[in-house]
């Protein structure tokens, strides 16, 4: 291991050269900004997803972003005509990925070292830890750290998943103290808390959760939160503010899930400062790379397995766009079709999609559940993995149905005003 700030450690980066960051929540800030401050690229290609800052070099000439999940600024950064590619695939492949493309540098974010020289890798597990180490071990290439003091210090399952890189396995440190990205809660109107209320159905003692981001979500969570039962299990992609509140309010015991009893299962979390302050040394979560987490099978040995996320449109088959509006890339596949057709394997299981029936385009309501898709629309999951749609006008529950049948059911949950068309376009299903 050797010490040097960011402009040294970027230095070290070839013109020509492979760059590999972690996601999100593991996005090593400080080396993507020290690579803006270089003004020689000639062919560097940089693979990260769901950025959390607009950084200067995705604009310099010479530089091209390879992404597998796109967030607001990968949507910016093609807005303003710059080269970024997405790589079509879902959370567990991101591994696939970075394991053939072999990236000659690899940086991540991670708490200081600990005594025993471990740095927690805090907010991310992902699917980067096993290139990582690999990285580390290739004499012929770079592996950087930035160590941050703010980051909370998580924990995973040892030994075969320590969630820590030990310093000895490290090229480079850079110490920093980032406060890591905060991701507010998003307050939850009243065609959410609808929404929330029928999914609140769905939950039974013991069941164990898994649920996405936004304002439905986190109102499932704060109705079981408040309300009456729980002795809940998680098992989720993400860990959100929400699952801490339903953590702090004694509702979840972990005990019943049927695989990782005994703590909440992620493998990754973003949220409010206060999420960040309460994950520090919490060994109630621990943090595994995402094979273990979103892998179907896995999701399914889950005992009452509840999966709860979104989607932006659903045809009268049950095709679920999810990641794509109008042929262009939106944000990502990430564990979406994984934890649908995981959670819907088994008849205690359910999964969940909930979407507001509507939305507005140009200053005009538009219904998300269609008749058919545009020609050239991108499906995220296919219809034979749906089970169960919700918006704030009732519940679909179609896995079992038939064509024609499901097709009712799901004009049955549209808004009023394009309920009618829907329907006469179901009977011709």
């Amino acid at each position: 291991m050797e010490l040097c700030t960011f402009d040294e450690a970027v230095a070290r980066i070839r013109p020509t050269d492979v760059v590999a960051g972690s996601l999100g929540p593991g996005e090593p800030s400080g080396v993507f900004e020290a690579l803006g401050r270089r003004d020689d690229w000639e062919d560097l290609v940089v693979f990260a997803s769901l950025l959390t800052n607009l950084y200067s070099v995705f604009g310099k000439p010479g530089v091209r972003l390879l992404s597998a999940f796109y967030g607001p600024v990968e949507r910016m950064l093609r807005a303003a005509g710059h080269p970024v590619e997405f790589i079509p695939g879902d959370f567990r492949r991101f591994s696939l990925f970075a394991e053939k493309m072999a990236p000659r540098v690899m940086a991540t974010t991670a708490c200081p070292p600990d005594a025993d020289g471990m740095m927690s890798l805090s907010l991310h597990a992902g699917a980067t830890i096993s290139e990582l180490r690999r990285c580390g071990k290739d004499p012929d290439r770079l592996l950087i750290v930035e160590a941050n003091a703010k980051l909370p210090r998580t924990m995973g399952l040892p030994p075969a998943h320590p969630h820590a890189l030990h310093v000895d396995e490290v090229d480079l440190v850079v110490e920093c103290a980032r406060d890591p990205r905060v991701l507010p809660d998003i307050e939850a109107g009243p065609v959410e808390m609808a929404i929330a209320e029928y999914a609140r159905t769905f939950v039974h003692d013991r069941s164990t959760l898994q649920t996405g981001i936004g304002a439905i979500p986190s109102a499932v969570a704060q109705l079981l939160a408040d309300g009456p039962g729980g002795d809940y299990g998680i098992h989720s992609e993400m860990f959100t503010t929400g699952l801490m509140h339903l953590h702090k309010a004694g509702k979840v015991t972990n005990q019943h899930k049927g695989v990782y009893n005994g703590f909440s299962a992620v493998t990754f979390s973003m949220g409010t400062e206060e999420l960040y302050e309460w994950l520090d040394g919490n060994e109630e979560v621990r943090f595994l790379p995402v094979e273990c987490i979103n892998t179907p099978s896995v999701i399914q040995s889950n005992r009452n397995m509840l999966s709860i996320n979104g989607a932006l449109s659903i045809d009268l088959y049950g095709q679920i766009v999810a990641d794509t509006i109008d042929g262009r890339q939106h944000s990502g596949i990430g564990g979406h079709e994984d934890f649908v057709s995981g959670a819907s394997l088994d008849r205690e299981d359910r999964s969940l999609i909930c979407m507001p029936a509507t939305a507005s385009v140009n200053g005009s309501e538009v219904s998300r559940i269609v008749a058919t898709h545009p020609a050239g629309t991108i499906v995220t999951t296919p219809r034979h993995q749906l089970d169960v749609v919700i918006t704030e006008h009732g519940v679909a529950e179609v896995a079992g149905l038939t064509v024609g049948d499901r097709a009712r059911a799901l004009a049955d949950v549209a808004a009023p005003a394009f309920r009618d068309e829907l329907r006469a376009a179901a009977e011709k299903v």
